[in-house]
């Protein structure tokens, strides 16, 4: 249950492939060199190792409780976030006036990584309030955000994100929550009343405050999603000393009891269920953020950074399940090797069926780490780039592969785990052996932040057909030159890796087309075969990731024999051969499978 920091490979995929150098040439950025990048990565990787890793087990075990109304954390965790905050690990990629280190969204990126490879649950509380972070920094007011980030920057306070409803679901136009205008003349605030629930660290005992983003219905709000606010609720109000002492009604009704990360707790929670907050129950006492009926467009800032960091997370999980089966084949005696069947019992990893499991893993993973790096570069390209042509550039990039790193990847992700569960044998279904555990982790990132149906409806809806496909083909047009200017490789296995790449470009290009033309036909259609359309993007993207890295690689062994370089070529390659002939595969499924989808009547489902 160790786990390492993959520093090099990490290192790597920002210097090499996400353009590190281009991003520390953005202003207040002048610092994120590739020395400060590598130290910042080897002491996460030892924090990481040596605090988060030893209680990911034990937290799975021990899990999570509520007495008395307060939600007790595993052994260990009170600890390792009190460690983690004061390493002033919580915010990387935050403004120094408000306590941050400044530094880009791509190195916070890269560590966050390591964050969730080491320990899951601890680390999705940290996601949550990086989230919660710049919703309220991009549309609070002035004093909310002088009141609230400092605390949150610094992890004395965690944010949470609070959308769904029993009756809702997915469906954010069913949601109930109330917020009704205090009744005081000269009040500032509203009364919250409703109830909550997968609020991820909703409750726990490790912050001396939690602060919910709760999207709610003022009383003359329109119905759908345009009638929805945003709403800032402490679970601790301020008193009149401006002490943040006293407990606003919000309640935590229960804890989710749930297939895996059972060291983070998920709750239910009730507005306006108790409390002493002043306001006789009525409500707990919440702020509006910005102006009313625009909390959805708010909480879409939340969201979207979320989407990339769950993309992230299932990576990470996938890491930590593949360093794991690479030991266990390594280890593990069985069987005699295929080319001397009369030798010495070998270990599992002289298997050729082992290696293709593991090398099939790392091939994606490596390929996934430098999307999601590139994706994050693009982050800070948008938003500090002063060339308005380059903003736009990395701005469309970030629109269109948002729900590709998140979508893809924990679905990617979550196979990978299953692989390498996969390798263990029996050995991994036996809870002993912890593989199960990263099995059952791992399950939840395809449906966190909306599930990968979601995100294609995305990827398809608003990001293909809201302009009949121009923004994709621009995407397109922009990872083709990137690939075209890599054109000058000399072997013949990276050209040939240009050629697929091209061939899968077109092939996207075409189904892209495809769709555009016949949601004009009939809206549902797209609907339909919105996932294979964005594992298509997904396979084309990573293959994108490998080019470059081959290239690269190539470029370097030309300065000194380096194995990491020569297996960098190796998993390119393997990841050519296994993964870029399904985008063939996925093009056909997009285009054909349409109607049998639309009208299959519900009938079929029916158990007879």
């Amino acid at each position: 249950m160790s786990y390492t920091a993959p520093i090099r490979d990490l290192a790597f995929a920002a210097t090499e492939l996400a353009d590190l150098d281009g991003v520390s040439r953005l202003p207040g950025f002048e610092e994120a060199t590739p020395e400060l990048l590598h130290a910042i990565l080897t002491e996460a990787g030892k924090f990481a190792s040596e605090v988060l890793a030893p209680i990911n087990h034990s937290g799975d075990q021990q899990g999570v409780r509520l007495e008395d109304g307060q939600t007790i954390t595993a052994d260990g965790w009170k600890d390792a976030y009190r460690q983690f905050v004061e390493g002033g690990w919580n915010g990387l990629a935050f403004d120094p006036a408000l306590g941050g280190q400044g530094l880009p969204w791509l190195v916070s990126t890269a560590v966050a990584e390591i964050w969730h490879a080491a320990n899951m649950s601890f680390s999705l509380c940290p996601l949550l309030t990086q989230s919660a972070i710049a919703a309220i920094e991009s549309h609070g007011s002035e004093q909310q955000r002088a009141t609230y980030l400092p605390k949150l920057v610094s992890g004395e306070w965690s944010g949470t994100m609070n959308l769904t409803e029993p009756q809702a679901g997915s469906d954010l136009s069913a949601v109930r929550t109330r917020a009704t205008p205090a009744p005081a003349a000269d009040a500032d605030h509203y009364l919250i009343s409703g109830q909550k629930i997968f609020i991820t660290y909703g409750d726990h005992d490790m912050t001396d405050n939690i602060i919910h983003l709760v999207l709610a219905r003022t009383p003359d709000a329109p119905q759908g999603v345009r009638g929805i606010s945003l709403f800032i609720v402490p679970k601790f109000v301020a008193d009149e000393r401006g002490e943040w002492t006293v407990r606003n009604a919000v309640e935590t009704v229960s804890l989710e009891h749930k297939l895996g990360i059972h060291a983070c707790p998920t709750a239910v929670l009730q507005y306006g269920g108790g409390g002493d907050g002043g306001n006789g129950g009525d409500g707990a006492v919440g702020y509006l953020v910005g102006e009313e009926n625009r909390g959805l467009m708010y909480m879409f800032t939340m969201m979207n950074l979320a989407r990339h960091a769950v993309g992230v997370e299932g990576n990470g999980v996938a890491e930590r399940a593949y360093q794991q089966a690479a030991a266990f084949a390594e280890a593990r005696i069985q069987g005699r090797a295929a080319d001397d069947p009369d030798g010495e019992r070998v270990p599992i990893i002289h298997h050729p069926d082992i290696k293709r499991l593991l090398l099939l893993q790392k091939c994606r993973i490596e390929a996934l780490r430098s999307l999601a790096l590139v994706v994050a570069a693009c982050m800070d390209h948008a938003r500090h780039q002063p060339d308005e042509q380059a903003r736009t550039r990395a701005n469309e990039m970030l629109e269109i592969m948002t729900p590709i790193v998140k979508g893809y990847t924990t679905e990617v992700g979550l196979e990978n785990v299953s692989l390498a569960l996969q390798v263990h044998g029996g050995m991994g279904f036996i809870e002993e052996t912890g593989a199960a555990q990263h099995y059952r982790d791992q399950r939840i990132t395809p449906i966190y932040e909306g599930t990968t149906g979601i995100q294609a409806m995305d990827l398809v809806g608003r990001k293909l057909l809201h302009d009949n496909g121009a923004m994709t083909a621009r995407v397109i047009a922009q990872i083709r030159e990137e690939c075209e200017s890599l054109s000058g490789a000399d072997s013949s296995a990276t050209k040939a890796m240009a050629t697929s790449l091209s061939n899968a470009l077109n092939t996207l290009a075409e189904t892209a087309k495809f769709l555009v033309t016949s949601a004009a036909k009939d809206p549902r259609l797209p609907a339909a075969v919105g996932e294979p359309y964005l594992r298509l993007w997904g396979v084309v993207a990573c293959g994108w990731q490998m080019l470059k890295a081959a290239h690269v690689s190539e470029a370097k062994l030309k300065q000194e024999d380096d194995p990491f370089y020569r297996h960098k070529i190796q998993t390119a390659q393997f990841y050519f051969s296994t993964e870029i002939p399904k985008a063939t595969a996925l093009a056909k499924t997009t285009t054909t499978s349409l109607h049998i989808t639309t009208e299959a009547d519900i009938s079929l489902f029916q158990v007879r």
